[in-house]
């Protein structure tokens, strides 16, 4: 129940001013824009002078690649250096979307300076066995074949003491990079990294690729007479790689993401026109995925991910760098059937994964937990981020998953570790290596560095992660970062569902996509439209596997559906991804919050299902005042106040609520919840706490009532009969009577008179079942206190009609 418990945030409807849907409708004449603007509005996107610019690239100043300063004027000096001297120079990349376009941007771009292969080579690392960044293994070999610079991309930032030994074999590096900088200058010959920017600049937060991009810009700039090729031609694979790497679109990054897409749709339209390609891998990798490229979901939920699998999959991505790049037709499209294949391979294992955390995650008590940290050695580490992000945004907690290397692949070690003398401080140990994901705005990287100590290597970015850690440090890693969350005093355990405009089915369809569309690409910074549906329904619900390009079935579902409301006399098609037919609430009213996508392989507009709760409306009609029934006191400490009916302790189920709306509306009052945050106890400690009055009890031959258990435990009947029924399992016996005013009276008795409960007795499995509801009674109990008024009121309404 816990992972379908969501808080929803509805934006309030706003009026936008009629300057701005006129700027609006200027762009697109024939549409109303007036949804258009008044998201533009609640995004803060106001400057009339910023406005054009922003709803069309051509409208837009980009800032020069040399306002990164000096870093880039030394890069450029470096590079130009190495062409007269005829060095032979490396390409230093990362194995991720962005880090696989970013090295095929160098690849094309330097390409024109520096003859392939001879020149100019690429180095990636491999996924499973490497790791990210810069590494002594890799910089062997390219010292083996003469390299004298090593240009990085996506990665290097960090990798001080792999950069000083480069250095000492004769090689330069110049790095281009977007993640966190450490706390000195690292000793390269440039360092060309957004970060070292404001934050307000427009540069600020361009990813791998686009970096890289810039540093080809300034050479463009510099030796304007030697490329053959124009510079534009590599931004298809810069808005690849923006898109896929999660970025905040905004500034430069929105720009070159729009330019991207421009060029990327190309390449569909060339392939059907059968004329000459200019990317006949991309083109391929676009059929396949039934994509036109015209829009960013197309990398999002297209490209990117197929890139991403390879290196999943197998672990050595190198051959995407020749699928994007090459010109060859046939060797693309070989290529890019294997991407195909590792992706399909992502999905089922990814599938798979996620159940098996799901499993984990039930043995936890998230009560107590702020961060969800689970190690398992049968995990693939290539699908570990995907699944983090996953279990992150379904549990509203930031998520870390890691997998245990082979003992035989043990690495020699000089972190200390608490408890080892010494003499053992340089032992072979093994190493659990993974990622994490976060949710609700928490600085994830922070929390990982500030653990740092107890970690083997780590990198990445504030929402996202990697990192490698000695087995054995775990549960104190886990126990830290836990601790940190908790002080951080943040939101966990309820993820949020925002929706931006709210919407009639009769709406759905071309204009509205039109005029969303004015507002990509959308990512970070600038998500994606979320349309919330209500007082809807579903119907022809169906769902099945999904196949991969030979027909074959791969364990990842997705359901079909038509969504419905009073305003339209036909349903509009939607899927919903990840979930079963079963999932889609029949039969009932519904608010929905989705997405508004066009299919290009079906040639239709459909909705993309992102959540469903039972409507805060129904056919019976609701009047405001039976709305305004239910009062939310939970911020204050009222008073008595005897008009009203008052909930004074989080309920634990919703029949408990429903029993005090039929109170309230058989009593004629307005129904306050008036509780004050529930005070959560560890449900080992309460199990505890059972054993010790079920000892004192039997031992002073006492009796006590349910509700004096009740009371002490801070449980519900259901859970607390579950208690005394796993006591049995102890050697406990447990009598119940009615006393003389009708309350139940128990008794308990030890039938192991000749030892106590020991505490290895405390540990069994038995009371899993009393300790699994105690969680989710908890749950439940936290989310009361933090449920929407709205969804209150929806549940008054069902009780109400219920009684009609």
């Amino acid at each position: 129940m816990s992972e379908q418990l969501s808080q929803w945030q509805v934006q309030p409807t706003i009026e936008p001013p009629e300057w701005l849907i006129k700027e609006v409708r200027r762009h697109a004449p024939d549409l109303s824009g007036n949804y258009a603007a008044q998201l533009l509005w609640q995004r803060g996107i106001r400057d009339a002078e910023q406005l054009p610019g922003f709803l069309n690239p051509n409208l837009y100043k980009p800032a020069s690649a040399f306002e990164f300063g000096i870093e880039m004027r030394w890069a450029v000096e470096r590079l130009q250096q190495a062409r007269s001297r005829a060095e032979i120079v490396a390409i230093w990349g990362d194995f991720d979307a962005d880090g696989i376009t970013a090295t095929s941007v160098l690849w094309d771009g330097l390409g024109q300076f520096f003859t392939k292969n001879s020149q100019l080579i690429y180095y990636i690392p491999n996924r499973l066995t490497e790791s990210h960044g810069l590494n002594r293994q890799g910089i062997d070999l390219l010292a083996s074949q003469g390299c004298k610079l090593i240009v990085t991309c996506d990665t290097g930032s960090t990798n001080i003491s792999e950069i000083e030994y480069a250095r000492s074999l004769g090689i330069d590096t110049i790095v281009t990079d977007h993640h966190t900088l450490p706390d000195e200058r690292p000793p390269v010959t440039a360092i060309i990294n957004p970060r070292y920017l404001s934050v307000e600049h427009p540069l600020y937060h361009l990813s791998g690729v686009a970096v890289a991009y810039k540093l080809i810009e300034a050479l463009y700039e510099t030796l304007p007479d030697i490329p053959n090729q124009p510079l534009d031609g590599l931004l298809d694979l810069v808005a690849i790689g923006l898109i896929a790497d999660l970025v905040q679109l905004s500034g430069d990054c929105r720009y070159l993401a729009q330019r991207g897409i421009e060029r990327l749709q190309l390449q569909s339209k060339t392939q059907n026109s059968k004329s000459q390609i200019n990317r006949p891998g991309v083109a391929k990798l676009l059929e396949l995925c039934q994509r036109s490229g015209d829009r960013p979901t197309d990398i999002s939920f297209g490209l990117g991910p197929r890139i991403n699998a390879v290196s999943r999959i197998q672990g050595d991505a190198s051959f995407c760098v020749e699928l994007l790049t090459s010109q060859d037709e046939k060797r693309c499209e070989e290529l890019a059937y294997d991407a195909e294949l590792a992706n399909s391979r992502r999905k089922s294992l990814q599938k798979d994964v996620v159940q098996q955390v799901k499993v984990k995650i039930a043995q936890l008590d998230l009560s107590t937990t702020s961060v969800i940290v689970l190690v398992d050695e049968q995990w693939p580490a290539g699908v570990l981020g995907l699944v983090a992000g996953q279990v992150a945004q379904e549990y509203g907690r930031p998520t870390i998953l890691l997998s245990t290397d082979d003992p035989q692949d043990a690495e020699e070690s000089k972190i200390p570790f608490p408890g080892r003398g010494p003499e053992l401080a340089k032992s072979k140990i093994a190493l659990a290596r993974g990622s994490a994901r976060s949710v609700n705005g928490i600085d994830l990287y922070k929390l990982v560095k500030d653990q740092a100590h107890l970690l083997h290597r780590f990198g990445g970015h504030p929402m996202a992660a990697g990192l490698s850690i000695p087995v054995e440090n775990v549960p104190l890693f886990a126990q830290a970062i836990n601790q940190q969350v908790k002080q951080l005093n943040v939101n966990t355990g309820l993820p949020v569902v925002q929706a931006d405009i709210v919407c009639k089915v009769r709406e759905l369809g071309k204009d509205l996509f039109r005029e969303l569309k004015l507002l990509e690409p959308c990512g970070m910074g600038n998500p994606a439209p979320k349309i919330l549906i209500q007082n809807c329904w579903f119907d022809n619900i169906w769902n099945r596997n999904s196949q991969d390009f030979k027909g074959r079935k791969v364990q990842y579902i997705k359901t079909e559906l038509e969504i419905w409301d009073d305003s339209a006399d036909i349903g509009f098609p939607g899927i919903w991804w990840g979930h079963y037919k079963d999932e889609v609430p029949a039969d009932c009213r519904c608010d929905a919050i989705a997405e508004l996508d066009f299919n290009t392989y079906k040639k239709r507009y459909e909705i993309r299902l992102i959540a469903v709760k039972p409507s805060a409306q129904s056919e019976f009609g609701i009047s405001s005042t039976q709305l305004d029934w239910i009062l939310d006191w939970r911020a204050e400490t009222p008073e008595a106040d005897y008009s009203v009916l008052m909930i004074k302790e989080c309920p634990s189920s919703w029949d408990e609520l429903q029993m005090w709306f039929r109170r309230a509306i058989a009593a004629n009052q307005k129904l306050a919840i008036a509780y004050p945050p529930p005070e959560i106890n560890s449900p080992t400690e309460i199990w505890q706490q059972l054993i010790g009055i079920a000892k004192y009890l039997a031992r002073t031959g006492s009796s006590a009532t349910l509700a004096q258990l009740h009371e002490k435990l801070g449980i519900s009947d259901r859970a607390l009969r579950m208690g005394l029924q796993a006591l049995s399992h102890l050697g406990f016996e447990v009598t119940s009577n009615l006393s003389e005013v009708h309350t139940e009276e128990l008794t308990i008795q030890n039938s192991r008179c000749d030892k106590s409960p020991s505490l290895e007795t405390h540990n069994s499995p038995h009371p899993s079942q009393f300790l699994a509801a105690v969680r989710e009674e908890q749950f439940i109990r936290q989310y009361f206190y933090q449920v929407p008024l709205s969804t209150l009121q929806a549940m008054t309404h069902q009780t109400i009609a219920s009684e009609v």
